[in-house]
């Protein structure tokens, strides 16, 4: 009998999870909220709210389904098959578009250090490609080796970060926040809503554990766990980073940044501070898009072993990697990336991110809304069944709000990608029901 391969533990799944979120996301995060003002942290009591009640949710779905599939399988618990493939198909594209958005940011601190790579569009696409490839080849080593390197890579957003959280009230200045806090006069409400998108970008990949759960030890005990952990932690990070940051470096100089920890450090402790923590960053970026690599590509094996995707998907190498299909989508997000080749890269990439936002967080309403469907076919207690309902209830409107702050165009995006979904089941559901023919009746 072969070896079976080596699967992750909690705390490496934990790690996944948490570089998922916190690699990408919290490191251009303060850039693009001080565009806004200091007014946008109130959003973050919005998010946190929110993440932390996605996260519940599905660590609850985790207990009463421990299929593979994550958000799919819970989903195929109240809408049958279409409903998984919808969730896998939604989920999927999301991640696709996310990865080449997380390639753009990691080019973009590169720059710092290769100034070729941000010189012109061509550049930039080289360079996102480049990364897009080296992320999917590092992970042919399987789950085992993907955990390895993302437990160290997250290293590179905890330490800037976290030390940030802790020791950066050294330098905080009440003044410098509080001219940073409203310079566009908005109201409360305004101030909060425009920045909903973006923090729930960077709480995006709370549900990986999820996702990877067929490559988790014992993954009914440590998917629920790991989903809670990562998430809480990202957003005590979160929340304590950007708000010092705020009343460390001028409102001005912060949203001109492309590097803003790196800024703020080398406003503590002079350039050279600002460097180390730009290559740490650039370190961060590239364990996030791995992480992605990995949950995307494990998350069309995933499908293609339930018949919802090509079987090539399913292949699988003596480590257990799905290579042909990490080739496959290696290709996908190559024809992505050359798509940003433009002179408004940024605006492109903006809408890369706000049109990942909706395309991940119908799956998340999908999912969470099967959770009733989960706890009846278990039998759960009456106590335990009205708490869950009004948490999963505060996750699926806050995912609605999310959607609609995305904007208009990301929205009209995603209903262009539900209707290509649904297009694609009407080829698969032949698989899936009875050969039997239907007499019609007069």
């Amino acid at each position: 009998m072969e070896p079976q391969p080596k699967k992750m533990t909690l705390i490496q799944l934990t790690f996944i999870v948490a570089v998922n979120m916190m690699g990408s996301g919290i490191i251009m995060l303060p850039a693009n909220m001080a565009q806004v003002g200091a007014i946008s942290l109130l959003s973050w009591l919005v998010t946190a709210v929110g993440s932390m009640a996605i996260a519940y949710g599905f660590a609850q779905a985790g207990l009463f389904n421990d299929r593979p599939g994550g958000m799919s399988a819970y989903a195929e618990d109240a809408y049958g098959k279409s409903g998984y493939f919808l969730v896998f198909f939604l989920y999927f594209l999301s991640l696709a578009i996310g990865n080449v958005a997380i390639a753009i940011s990691a080019v973009g601190y590169l720059a710092a250090f290769i100034p070729w790579v941000s010189s012109t569009p061509i550049a930039t696409c080289i360079g996102v490609i480049a990364l897009l490839w080296l992320t999917t080849t590092a992970n042919f080593g399987g789950a085992e080796v993907t955990g390895r390197i993302g437990s160290v890579t997250v290293w590179g957003v905890i330490i800037p970060v976290g030390l940030l959280s802790i020791f950066g009230w050294f330098w905080f200045s009440p003044k410098t926040f509080a001219e940073a806090w409203n310079p566009h006069g908005m109201t409360l409400l305004q101030g909060m809503g425009s920045s909903i998108a973006l923090t729930l970008w960077a709480f995006l990949g709370m549900e990986s554990a999820a996702q990877n759960s067929s490559a988790v030890e014992d993954p009914k005990r440590n998917v629920p766990l790991a989903c809670m952990f990562g998430t809480l932690g990202a957003a005590a990070i979160y929340i304590l980073s950007t708000t010092v940051i705020q009343g460390i470096v001028p409102n001005a100089e912060l949203a001109k940044s492309t590097g803003p920890f790196g800024l703020a450090y080398a406003q503590m402790f002079g350039p050279w501070a600002g460097s180390i923590i730009m290559a740490l960053a650039v370190m961060a970026c590239l364990g996030s898009l791995l992480g992605w690599q990995f949950t995307i590509a494990q998350t069309a094996k995933t499908a293609a072993d339930e018949r919802m995707f090509p079987t090539l998907f399913s292949k699988v190498n003596s480590m257990g990697a799905p290579i042909t299909g990490m080739i496959v989508l290696g290709l996908v997000q190559t024809l992505l990336a050359l798509s940003t080749i433009s002179p408004t890269l940024n605006e492109q990439f903006q809408a890369l991110v706000n049109l990942a936002v909706v395309t991940n967080v119908i799956p998340y309403i999908i999912a969470l809304s099967a959770l009733m469907v989960m706890m009846q076919s278990a039998g759960v207690p009456d106590n335990k069944y009205r708490v869950n309902v009004a948490i999963a209830l505060v996750a699926m409107l806050y995912s609605l709000f999310a959607i609609y702050a995305s904007g208009k165009d990301a929205v009209f995006g995603g209903m262009i990608a539900t209707g290509i979904g649904f297009v694609l089941w009407g080829f698969l559901a032949p698989r899936f029901t009875s050969s039997t023919p239907r007499l019609a009746t007069a």
